[in-house]
């Protein structure tokens, strides 16, 4: 794979992966699915834990290709807001659309 394809790799797995926690009830994406509604502190732990999962990724992938970078605080500064700033469509989708019509409207 070229590097071109190992970034577009990283990045449509790290926006798939972001919204995950937004479209799936279940607990940790494979477990039990949650009684009622997940709370929204459950859903960033879980967005935080794939956001690891999608760097150990990214690193296999450079690791692969022979250029390990060391990298500062800043790089995983600018990471995590890209990975929480490609989660806003499921947080959208989630907490935000209106589903149906509302209940106490007035004709």
């Amino acid at each position: 794979m070229t590097q071109t394809g190992s970034i577009w790799l990283v990045i449509v797995l790290a926006l798939v992966a972001a919204n995950l926690p937004f479209v799936n009830d279940r607990w940790l994406l494979v477990g039990a699915s949650a009684q009622g509604r997940k709370p929204l502190f459950a859903r960033a732990l879980e967005l935080l834990a794939l956001y690891f999962v999608v760097g150990t990724f990214a690193l296999a992938l450079e690791k692969r290709a022979g250029q390990i970078a060391p990298q500062g605080w800043e790089f995983y500064a600018v990471t995590g807001a890209l990975f929480v700033t490609l989660a806003f469509p499921g947080f959208v989708y989630r907490y935000l659309m209106r589903r149906g019509a509302p209940t106490d409207a007035q004709d």
